[in-house]
């Protein structure tokens, strides 16, 4: 049995944890630890074997780089941790992550950390555990928010870049050939994706098989639109008062509608998200949606290190890059959280705990940077060694600092806004997919909006 502890003695417990920071070292040789729930290992004196403690970690896979990432940084921390195992919950690709977590929900079977969606669904519902200071004093304070209580309840799991993750990767070798360029403008878009099947190749590949990736396109059409909402609080909030309606969103939903039946690789409707850099990397198509940023680069660099990859967004007619901004806090926002299922049993929580410490430094940032991720916003980020070997990278970082680049706001706090977003998605596909016309689409989610608006 663990000893009982007050809070305090456990906050007391955890700082004496954080301690373990000494360098590299610790990720130099790791070997994954996934035993069962205590495992016995010598005191160094050859006293009594002590009891690790076994925490689950739930996330969602699917980008290659991302499982790789979670591979290597939960090996280092095993390997270094004289108290706490870490076992990977993997969600399987294809899985719909936010119904998974009702599951999970229903069932009362929570992890330990948590990858969340519909976060501020479940701090009202008391299912998260407020994130410990000694985690969140090593994270930038603008990449953490508090909720209305004060408490930090997600921490990012990786740069808080806004949706630049969002955008076109290309051929760069068939645009040159082709003497093709990178478009400023939204009709230097639609030029290109003509100019592309003139030629007789397939202009864009994009991916349905799964309902999420169907965001990737239609944010980058909508965005110019969503931005125009940015002083009154975002187009959803906008909506919310009745200052907007699903049907100002008619001309961007006749863009996806155009551009999927003139220029989208068939078969769309059943790819999942990773294909699309097979079908990239075997000249099936130019160009392909991607929110997988660096992610997806890495992804192609892996499966053809001699293809020669480069990303852009979707400019608007005068050429202004809209990316939205992260939210840090609210119902849309992704983060690692602690259940509060393992807040109950101090060892869970201590080990969660000591995992996210880990999580937060610079050996570990280094570790995701040298697998192809871009590591969170941690206060040490000048100690971080950046990876920009990966073909395309460069052209990643270059929109940071793009003049043409405009942040927008478009956060709803409308605490059941995740599963209207879901709504919308499958009405986007059928729309694409020639099952609902552009009327009853926007008709029927209004009718759902207007739904999720009165449930508050």
């Amino acid at each position: 049995m663990h000893e009982e502890t007050t809070r305090a003695g456990v906050r007391a417990r955890l700082r004496r944890r954080s301690q373990w920071v000494v360098g590299g070292a610790a990720l130099a040789a790791a070997t994954l630890t996934l035993a069962g729930c205590t495992s016995a290992s010598g005191d160094g004196d050859g006293g009594a074997a002590a009891e690790k403690t076994t925490i689950r970690f739930l996330y969602a896979t699917g980008d290659e780089t991302w499982n790789s990432v979670v591979d290597a940084v939960v090996e280092a921390f095993n390997e270094q941790s004289d108290t706490t195992s870490v076992q990977l919950d993997p969600l399987p690709a294809g899985s719909d992550y936010a119904t998974a977590l009702k599951t999970m929900d229903a069932t009362g079977n929570w992890p330990a950390v948590v990858d969340m969606r519909d976060t501020l669904t479940y701090i009202n519902a008391g299912k998260l555990a407020p994130i410990p200071e000694s985690v969140t004093e090593l994270i930038e304070p603008e990449a953490v928010g508090s909720a209305s209580d004060g408490e930090v309840y997600t921490v990012p799991y990786s740069a808080l870049n806004g949706e630049i993750g969002l955008n076109i990767v290309y051929n760069k070798d068939y645009f040159e050939e082709n003497d093709l360029e990178v478009p400023e403008t939204y009709d230097d878009f639609l030029d290109l994706l003509a100019e592309i099947k003139a030629n007789g190749d397939a202009p864009l590949a994009t991916a349905a098989a799964e309902v999420w990736p169907s965001d990737q396109l239609w944010k980058q059409l909508a965005a110019p639109y969503f931005a125009e909402y940015g002083d009154e609080g975002g187009f959803w909030t906008a909506a919310q008062n009745g200052d907007a309606t699903i049907d100002d969103l008619r001309e961007p939903l006749q863009e996806l509608l155009d551009i999927t039946n003139e220029y989208v690789l068939e078969g769309w409707q059943s790819t999942a998200d990773a294909q699309t850099t097979t079908l990239l990397v075997n000249d099936m198509a130019v160009m392909a949606t991607s929110s997988a940023g660096i992610g997806r680069l890495n992804d192609i660099n892996k499966v053809d290190p001699d293809f020669n990859a480069g990303l852009f967004i979707v400019p608007d007619q005068d050429g202004t890059i809209n990316v939205l901004k992260n939210a840090v806090n609210g119902d849309t926002a992704g983060g690692l959280a602690i259940s509060a299922q393992a807040e109950e049993d101090d060892a869970e929580y201590a080990s969660a705990t000591e995992f996210l410490e880990f999580f937060y430094q610079v050996d570990t940032a280094n570790l995701m940077e040298e697998n192809g991720w871009l590591a969170p916003n941690i206060v040490a980020a000048d100690e971080i060694e950046r990876n920009t070997s990966i073909p395309g990278a460069a052209d990643y970082f270059a929109l940071l600092e793009n003049p043409n680049l405009a942040w927008y706001e478009n956060v709803s706090n409308l605490t059941t806004f995740s599963a209207f977003n879901t709504f919308f998605r499958q009405a986007r596909i059928e729309m694409q997919d020639g099952q609902s016309s552009i009327d009853d689409t926007i008709a029927k989610v209004q009718a759902e909006f207007d739904k999720t608006v009165a449930a508050g």
